[in-house]
């Protein structure tokens, strides 16, 4: 089952930058452009429930199951 990451979506939604996530989180750049482009492969709960917070959203919003 594959699982998509809608990070990217959710930026631009908010109108914030990679970057500026990465700032505000205190995560590397590097993780938060690998989450935007769906290219991890794998991912630390706590990183999941950092941007969670951060972009005041839930897991369910960000983590799309195809």
């Amino acid at each position: 089952m594959p699982i998509r990451v809608r990070l990217k979506e959710i930026l631009e939604e908010k109108g914030l930058s990679q970057r500026e996530l990465a700032r505000l989180t205190g995560l590397r750049p590097n993780t938060i452009s690998h989450l935007c482009s769906n290219t991890a492969t794998s991912i630390y709960f706590d990183t999941l429930e950092t941007i969670c917070k951060t972009l005041n959203i839930r897991l369910e919003e960000l983590i799309e199951l195809s």
